[in-house]
């Protein structure tokens, strides 16, 4: 079975391109079920034993999307099997996933995402660290990027004049997206007072490339001095760059391809509207309103 992985894991590398954040979610859920089969080969894994898998999962209490996630990694890993001839039938083609629960994505109203930014160096306008701060928070809430989109940016990325940003997305696919004015003027101030010596765009306290980790430290600071509701994240910028967009009007492709998403269906969740939005279209459509 390890051998089979292990060339799947390749597959996924060389020819499909994925993230080595999903290579390591593939591999982790490949490995858990070789060790639930116990090495078993795979011509010799069916129906049964997937059940099985599915019921130990079940007793684990791990939740519907983890579960089908885990189910997921293995249908692309029969499947490969099968188209590459190492397997003649498809044992998981008949094993259902568990019915998924529509989350509504979390997002911050625009008075939110307002008093979140300003505080960023509202005690000290000139300081090194808040000017950064500031820097991330505008580009996040202005281009709505994924936070390894933003961690892995360049200056050699971002062209001023066009108001652009070049940007490295899942299975290190590129896509162009729009900065506003705003987030670039913040930039600019960044890059003024900070070492010019690196063409890495933001920078952490040794002067190397700010991870993730570091950046979300950074939000979580400004969370709890803004007093924004708990459970909101570096994600929640990118669904409050998505709500704001589409309740001022934008279309869900456009908003479709500024996140960067392969299918309409992830941008789908995002059709969710405000409440006001939704009285506001209440009172101007219905006729006795």
């Amino acid at each position: 079975m390890e051998k089979y992985i292990e060339k799947f894991i390749r597959y996924l590398e060389i020819e499909k391109n994925y993230s080595f954040h999903t290579i390591t979610n593939y591999k982790l859920d490949l490995e858990g079920f070789n060790n639930f089969v116990a090495g078993t080969e795979p011509e010799k894994i069916d129906y049964l034993n997937l059940r099985k898998y599915l019921a130990v999962l079940k007793e684990k209490n791990f939740g519907n999307r983890t579960v089908s996630r885990k189910l997921s990694a293995l249908r692309s890993f029969f499947r490969f099997l099968c188209r590459e001839g190492y397997l003649k039938t498809n044992p998981i083609l008949m094993l259902s996933s568990p019915r998924m629960d529509k989350r509504l994505p979390s997002f911050m109203t625009e008075e939110e995402v307002g008093r979140l930014i300003e505080s960023a160096f509202a005690h000290n306008p000139k300081d090194l660290a808040g000017l950064r701060d500031r820097a991330i928070l505008e580009v996040f809430y202005s281009s709505g990027l994924r936070i390894s989109e933003l961690v892995g940016l360049n200056l050699e990325d971002i062209d001023f004049i066009s108001g652009i940003i070049k940007v490295r997305g899942k299975g290190k696919k590129e896509r162009i997206v729009p900065v506003g004015e705003t987030a670039l003027a913040a930039i600019k101030k960044y890059l003024d007072k900070r070492d010019k010596n690196t063409d890495i765009l933001f920078l952490n306290h040794h002067q190397r490339r700010i991870s993730a980790r570091g950046v979300r430290f950074v939000l979580v600071k400004y969370f709890k001095n803004c007093g924004i509701k708990p459970g909101v994240s570096a994600h929640t910028f990118r669904h409050s760059f998505a709500t704001h967009l589409l309740n001022r009007g934008a279309d869900l492709r456009t908003v479709q391809e500024l996140l960067g998403h392969a299918n309409l269906s992830s941008t789908q969740i995002y059709t969710h509207l405000t409440t006001d939005k939704l009285k506001s279209v209440y009172d101007k459509a219905h006729p006795h309103a």
